[in-house]
């Protein structure tokens, strides 16, 4: 069932459009000010909210901002109505985070038009209550989803502006994969959610380009001293894990240094491909991406989750010549090897998260790069036997209008191979719970 909030200080209005979504079978509350309607918003976390410009007790810029600043309202979506036309409201508006701005009279069969298709938009990405570190099963949540730079905005709204970082919860562990940017957003909701409880995490790095480890110095539970914090990773190309980590934090850069922080932080380069952390096993393996970097397969009682947030597929870069390079044949034939390797590595996992970063026309000026087509990501899924595909590690010029273009050409990929093949773009706030069997 969709639900709705109409935030409005006319009661006729919120009458007429209430009675309308409650005859369409949908949820609906009302409240005749900004200040309460977040105080419901927050009660019943609905999918859509419908909210006035101009209200006592919090207007609807106030309403926009205050939802957009809490992890929890990430998949609502906000249409802002008003009578007034002018320019600057609705880009003031849109850059708050509304995702309609709708300039009153208008058509009630509009307005349900675009209430429902939003609806559908945040049906995909709507969370259920939080879990907790107790709770049975397993799942994963997307608090960062972009590459190379953070890019917010009212265009990223939808999908997120924030870099590379998952939350995977198993078997009562805490497991993280990358310290971008959606990291510090993690580490709010940890903090809620523990309290003065000491917490236990596991923080797995895929490599440590700015992206991936930038959200580390903002992350809340480093600073608490009852904290117990392990970082894993592979030493880089240059330097070892700790310095790089450390560098970022040191003077001019940061004001507290990594060996200042009150929590217990272990960190630790990995020698192994493939290792346990508690009854969950991980099994790493290198991607093709500039310096060390290395995607990571997690198997655990209820499925298996493979993460590779940058990886540009051999079959498209056959290894560029330089003085000793074999012929064309011989080169083809290694990459087609190469291939070969990473689809077995992923056979038959449950989720894929994979580096999806370029159309077959941006691939072209950007080979060599280090990142994904989504043309071979999806044959990739497809020739592994995976069940659900995410589309992962969004270009910074990707708004969410052309993130949506690639996940429909990706689904018409599947379709002309009659794949069964699940194809989402990974987004902020999204859920994935695992069972024996499959992803939802």
């Amino acid at each position: 069932m969709h639900s709705a909030l109409i935030i409005d200080d006319d009661a006729d209005y919120r009458a007429v459009i209430a009675e309308l979504l409650r005859a369409d079978g949908w949820q609906v509350w009302d409240a005749d000010n900004g200040e309460r309607g977040l105080e419901l918003a927050r009660e019943h976390r609905p999918r859509i909210v419908v909210c006035d410009l101009l209200m006592p007790r919090g207007n609807g810029f106030q309403v926009c901002r205050t939802l957009r600043a809490d992890t929890q309202f990430r998949a609502t979506r906000v249409v802002v109505t008003t009578g007034r036309a002018y320019a600057s409201d609705r880009k003031t508006a849109l850059e708050a985070g509304a995702d309609e701005y709708l300039i009153k009279p208008f058509e009630m069969p509009a307005l349900m038009e675009i209430l429902h298709r939003l609806a559908d938009h945040a049906a995909a990405a709507i969370d259920s209550s939080p879990a907790t570190a107790a709770e049975p099963g397993t799942w994963l949540k997307f608090w960062g989803v972009r590459g190379s730079i953070p890019t917010p905005g009212p265009s990223t709204v939808q999908y997120g502006g924030n870099t590379s970082c998952i939350e995977l919860r198993a078997d009562g562990q805490i497991i993280v994969l990358d310290a971008g940017t959606g990291l510090r957003l993690l580490g709010h909701e940890l903090t809620h959610e523990f309290k003065d409880q000491p917490l236990q995490l596991t923080l797995l790095l895929s490599h440590t380009h700015w992206d991936h480890i930038q959200g580390l110095p903002f992350f809340q539970p480093l600073y608490h001293p009852n904290n117990r914090i392990r970082i894993l990773g592979y030493e880089g190309a240059r330097s070892g894990l700790f310095k790089v980590l450390s560098s970022q934090m040191e003077s001019p850069f940061f004001p507290v240094g990594l060996k200042e922080l009150p929590s217990n932080v272990e960190i630790d380069e990995l020698r192994d491909m493939d290792f346990p952390l508690g009854n969950v096993r991980v099994q790493a393996y290198f991607a093709n991406h500039p310096g060390i970097c290395v995607g990571y397969r997690l198997t655990t009682r209820d499925g298996s989750v493979a993460f590779f947030p940058d990886n540009e597929p051999p079959n498209r870069l056959q290894h560029r010549q330089d003085g000793a390079a074999a012929d064309e044949a011989t080169r083809r034939g290694f990459a087609e090897h190469e291939s070969r390797k990473f689809v077995e590595f992923l056979r038959g996992v449950d989720v894929l998260i994979l580096d999806s970063q370029y159309d077959t026309e941006e691939y072209v000026r950007h080979e060599g790069w280090g990142h994904g087509c989504v043309d071979d990501v999806v044959k990739i899924a497809i020739d592994a036997g995976v069940k659900q595909l995410f589309l992962f590690h969004h270009d910074p010029d990707h708004d969410d209008a052309k993130v949506d273009s690639m996940v429909d050409y990706a689904r018409q990929l599947a379709a002309r191979s009659n794949s069964a093949l699940k194809i989402e773009a990974a987004r902020e706030g999204l859920v994935v719970r695992l069972t024996a069997t499959k992803a939802k």
